[in-house]
This record gives C-alpha cells, sequence and structure tokens, in this order.
C-alpha cells in the first residue's frame, strides 16, 4: 500500500496494477545525525576557506536563510554555520535574513517552528520583502537585461552567506545555491524579468536542468553580482531528514550536490492515462501555486489527453490572487497562454510564470485536485476538477475512459527524464 503525502498525513492507495516512479534517496545511509553531517561538511569545504577563515576582520555576517514554505532543515545547519563564524571571529554581528522572494512574509509562528525557540529568540532576524522600494538596492544587471535589485540587508553586509536545500525545480532545473539570492532577496523587478515568458517557455527550463538554462544563468549571476561567499545546501529523504551536505562555493559546492541528487532522483518516464501525484506533503502542499512542482512531475510521464490526479491538502488556498485571477477570468487556458508569450520580459507581471505553467499543462491534461471540500469552487474557477478523495478522482478519470496509471507518490522529488 503506497502513502501518498497530504499535508501532515497520507492518502493511502493500492498501487496493484499501476506503474511507481519514486526517487531513490531513501537508499541513503546517512552517517550521524543532521548536525554532524554538516559539520563535515563546513570542515571540507568545496573549492572555498572555511567559514571560519571568511569571517576573519568582517563586522557583520548576513546569512540568506529560507522561508515558511521550504523543510530546510535549519536546525542541523545554522548551528554549525554560527559555530564556525564565532571560531573565526567572536566579535561578528550576525544577522538572518529570511528569502521570502515573492511569497507572503513568514509568520512568527512559522520562524518559531522552523528555527526552535533558542536560535529564534536570540538572533537578529529581517524578513526581506520583495516589494520595499527603500528596503532594496541595485547591485548590477543581469544577462537578461534586468536590472539586479537585492535587499540593502544584503548588499551592506560584510560577509554573505546562506543555507539551503537541494531538490529537483520545474524551471529552475534544481533549488539551493544561487536560489537563495534569485529569487530569495531579490526586488520584484529582478525576480518578473528573470521570470520573464521567454525563460519559462525555453525547454532548458525545465526539472534537473542547468545547462543551457538561461534561468539558471541569471540566477547565478545575481549571485555572484550580491557577492555570495559561502553557501551550506543540504540534501533530505522522504522524511525531510538531513541525509547529504555540501559547503563551500556558490557554483562548485551546489553544482556538486545537483549532481549527487540527479543520481538518486532521476526516474524513466513509465507513459499512462493517469498519474497521481502528490507536493510532497507539508509544508510543501500549502497552495496551488507550489503545487505545479509536482503537476509538472506528472506532466512529463502523462500521456496526450492524459489525467493529472494531484493530492494536496492546500491549506492556504491558491496562493496567489494574481494566478487566481487570470485563470479565473480567461476564456480559455489557451487564449490566455498564447497572450503570455507576448508579454514582454519588462513588462511580465506577478505570478505570470505560474500561470504559464499552468496554462501550458492545462493546455494538454485534465488536472484533477484531491483536497478540502471547501476549495471546490476555487479550484473549479481555475479550470481544474475537485475531488474529495483519490477514488473519487479516480472514477472521474475513469468515466474519461482513462485507466493505466502512473504513481509518483513525492512529484517534487523526482526527475522524470528518459
Amino acid at each position: 500500500m503506497l502513502k501518498i503525502p497530504y499535508g501532515k498525513t497520507f492518502i493511502e492507495f493500492d498501487e496493484t496494477g499501476a506503474n511507481v516512479l519514486t526517487s531513490r534517496i531513501d537508499e541513503l545511509k546517512a552517517e550521524g545525525d543532521g548536525l554532524s553531517i554538516v559539520k563535515a561538511a563546513m570542515e571540507n569545504p568545496i573549492e572555498s576557506p572555511r567559514l571560519c577563515e571568511l569571517a576573519k576582520g568582517k563586522k557583520n555576517c548576513v546569512i540568506i536563510i529560507s522561508d515558511h514554505t521550504r523543510p530546510v532543515p535549519s536546525r542541523d545547519i545554522l548551528p554549525n554555520m554560527f559555530a564556525e563564524l564565532k571560531a573565526g571571529n567572536p566579535d561578528i554581528d550576525i544577522t538572518l535574513l529570511v528569502a521570502t522572494g515573492f511569497h507572503r512574509p513568514t509568520s512568527e509562528a512559522e520562524l518559531r517552528n522552523k528555527l526552535g525557540d533558542e536560535i529564534y529568540e536570540n538572533s537578529k532576524i529581517v524578513i526581506h520583502d520583495s516589494r520595499s522600494v527603500d528596503g532594496n538596492v541595485q547591485v548590477g544587471v543581469l544577462p537578461s537585461g534586468a536590472p539586479c535589485v537585492i535587499d540593502k540587508v544584503a548588499a551592506e553586509a560584510d560577509l554573505l552567506v546562506s543555507e539551503g536545500f537541494i531538490e529537483p525545480h520545474f524551471f529552475a532545473g534544481f533549488s539551493g545555491g544561487r536560489k537563495s539570492v534569485l529569487p530569495g532577496i531579490c526586488d520584484q523587478v529582478t525576480v518578473m524579468g528573470n521570470h520573464c515568458s521567454k525563460f519559462i517557455d525555453s525547454i532548458n527550463s525545465r526539472t534537473g536542468k542547468l545547462d543551457g538554462n538561461p534561468m539558471h544563468q541569471d540566477m547565478v549571476a545575481a549571485a555572484q553580482m550580491a557577492k555570495l561567499a559561502f553557501i551550506v545546501n543540504v540534501v533530505i529523504d522522504e522524511n525531510k531528514k538531513t541525509v547529504a551536505a555540501f559547503a563551500g562555493d556558490l557554483v562548485k559546492a551546489h553544482r556538486k550536490g545537483c549532481d549527487f541528487l540527479m543520481d538518486y532522483a532521476r526516474v524513466a518516464p513509465k507513459y499512462a492515462d493517469i498519474v497521481i501525484t502528490s507536493n510532497g506533503g507539508a509544508p510543501l502542499d500549502q497552495n496551488v501555486y507550489q503545487c505545479a512542482k509536482s503537476i509538472s512531475a506528472a506532466e512529463a510521464t502523462c500521456n496526450p489527453g492524459g489525467v493529472i490526479i494531484e493530492c494536496a491538502e492546500c491549506l492556504d488556498g491558491h496562493g496567489a490572487v494574481s494566478m487566481y485571477d487570470e485563470l479565473h477570468n480567461c476564456k480559455s487556458t489557451r487564449e490566455l497562454y498564447d497572450y503570455i508569450m507576448t508579454v514582454p520580459a519588462d513588462k511580465t507581471t506577478p505570478d505570470q510564470w505560474e500561470t504559464q505553467i499552468y496554462c501550458r499543462i492545462l493546455n494538454n491534461f485534465t488536472v484533477i485536485f484531491v483536497t478540502r471540500p471547501e476549495l471546490k469552487g476555487m479550484i473549479e474557477d481555475m479550470k481544474m476538477k475537485h475531488a474529495n478523495t483519490l477514488d473519487e478522482a479516480l472514477e472521474m478519470a475513469r468515466a474519461m475512459g482513462k485507466e493505466s496509471i502512473t504513481v509518483i507518490p513525492n512529484g517534487i522529488s523526482v526527475i522524470v527524464a528518459e
């Protein structure tokens, strides 16, 4: 019996007769706990001096940390970063800068849950605001032509470093590394320029792809312009536990982590009429916006005209007003997609990229959300179908003449590629 993540629980599914696509990340046998895994990586950084060496002579350090939408095990990472920084410079002033990107601000409760009471209560914390005119400053121009505008707290740091985790990402190739800066701590003008329709449409802006990916190239440039000096990234298993860590140079340490994960996450497609997936449970399935990631994985193994069934609790609803409004108000997703492709990079609108991806998928597949009953109207407004249970969704799919099934229990943990 498969367990498909849903919020903080699971939906059980009898996979008899179905194809099942899962990563092999749980085959990793971690040596020690998360703290010790990160400590060992930081003691042997990739193409970089140790963090304690970088801290010498610096008055302050800003650590970019992830927000509430990412299950980064900060409690494994930050104590090690604090220890290294203080070992190199006992008087260094440390600020945690929350990389909200284009998301809503992280709440106090969410930060406490993520960091733990001790780190939360004893740390100076700043939450990035991508829409703050006074809080952000330009530090360069990206290869795409978009201005590189970052949080002033980061721009004014003597030493800028970041934590994060590496997972497959549906248009940046992989998360982690340079993404802490772009979109993490960038102004909206930079995020929207990077997330333009042309870049999203590129065949290289796909899961698991870095080489030739125009979005990745912009992100690396942004991190370099921000002077990101050191990263600590981890790989987590299906239970969100640290199983590997990579520290050091923002490009080389990140790439080594991505190559490592690729070996465990790549799965060959098993094409079917019905593809069932999830966004990995809480906190990653908190809204429809985030669920485009796993739906994109299902897209890569679904027969043309097939049905994608997404299991997600969506406690925060749609997660993006503009995306909801555009999908709700459009005559058809085909017409909306064609319009988005005419929008110049410097005219990109908030969350246009997510709308574009949903349109691309809905132009070719039927999407059924298995989620809370009160979201039925919202899901249908967005040109998708709603089901209260997985069994109900399967009945709907079979009524459309669909039979063969592939299941990706955790759609954000795999890279579906030939």
